[in-house]
């Protein structure tokens, strides 16, 4: 019989992923109205260490498989480990994130154990009555919602994207079970010969992680203004980020697209300039701290969500903010 929701808690070098806590945090409000555990799978070489945290996050047990040939991520050895803990185990569900990682892995998954599995959810819920996982993501463009069910294959799969779901605070006395497993792996199954890993240095942040965020939508006029809001991004020590409409027109990269079809973000600050504030965009940003709007229609949808609207040019209000800012720095300076 099928029990427990399974986390895949993704980490790279040893470093946990905060995909992966972020769904801890969703698996125990699932787990709760299941009546059942939470489950973190974590796979790697030397990583057993980080079992801790991941009970210090939310997991009741981990599952830990350590094996060299789980250093890197390659697919076949990955998919087999976690395709055996899932044989073994047989869990109701699991969750990975919506990562490079996990879109590789997850449907790899799915074909082995004859399961479905929904992909990039933004809502996950368990009904109350048939206790199916509701697993709810865009659907034609971001346009509507689709809550789509699995009900005859266990188990259930998802994937979800970073920055969706919020983490649980950190229980540094929570206590949990971790379990090794022993999985046996054979030459054949490194299906690739990993020659080099070139890792190249990206300086500016993931926008899932700012705390302040700087948005442009249509309303900057063009590729041009976003070099305005980087001056303020960089003022602020924030990364500047977007709308979809400005991604479509191939005025800035897509990894800086906040929405339902780019990244959910939470930061403590997001200004919204030129954004009109399409259901599709507000549904990425609207779990904000502190939303800034600047739009010259009084009636866009962003001044329904913003805490803050401002009627107005944002030609001529960005400029002064960064005038402003840098007065501000330069009088700390002066004092310090």
């Amino acid at each position: 019989m099928s029990k427990d929701v399974f986390v895949i808690a993704e980490q790279r070098d040893g470093e946990l992923q905060k995909v992966g806590i972020e769904l801890l945090g969703k698996a125990n409000e699932l787990a709760e109205g299941l009546g059942q555990e939470v489950v973190a799978v974590l796979l790697g070489d030397n990583v057993k260490d980080l079992a801790e945290i991941l009970i210090h996050h939310g997991a009741n047990k981990v599952i830990v498989v350590e094996d060299p040939m789980l250093k890197e991520y390659v697919t076949e050895p990955y998919a087999k480990a976690v395709y055996e803990i899932s044989k073994k185990y047989e869990p109701e569900i699991i969750l990975y994130g919506a990562t490079s990682i996990g879109r590789d892995l997850a449907p790899r998954l799915a074909a082995r154990i004859h399961t479905g599995l929904t992909a990039d959810c933004t809502g996950l819920e368990i009904d109350p009555d048939t206790k199916n996982l509701l697993m709810t993501r865009p659907a034609f463009g971001g346009n509507l919602m689709a809550t789509i069910l699995c009900e005859e294959h266990r188990p259930q799969m998802a994937t979800v994207r970073p920055g969706v779901m919020t983490p649980l605070a950190t229980d540094h006395d929570a206590k949990g079970e971790i379990i090794v497993e022993e999985v046996e792996f054979k030459p054949e199954d490194m299906t690739v010969t990993i020659r080099e890993i070139a890792k190249s240095e990206v300086k500016r942040k993931d926008i899932t992680e700012a705390n302040i965020l700087v948005s442009g939508g249509r309303g900057i006029g063009g590729p041009e203004g976003f070099k305005v809001l980087q001056e303020l991004a960089d003022e602020l020590e924030g990364e500047v980020s977007t709308s979809r409409a400005t991604v479509d027109a191939g005025w800035i990269e897509k990894d800086r697209q906040v929405g339902q079809t780019g990244k959910t973000v939470r930061p403590d600050l997001y200004f919204a300039f030129g954004i009109s504030g399409a259901i599709q965009h507000l549904a990425g940003m609207e779990e904000s701290e502190l939303i800034i709007a600047v739009n010259k229609n009084d009636t866009a949808p962003i001044f329904e969500v913003a805490d803050l609207g401002i009627v107005g040019d944002l030609n001529a209000i960005v400029p002064k903010l960064v005038e402003e800012y840098k007065k501000e720095k330069a009088l700390k300076a002066e004092i310090d």
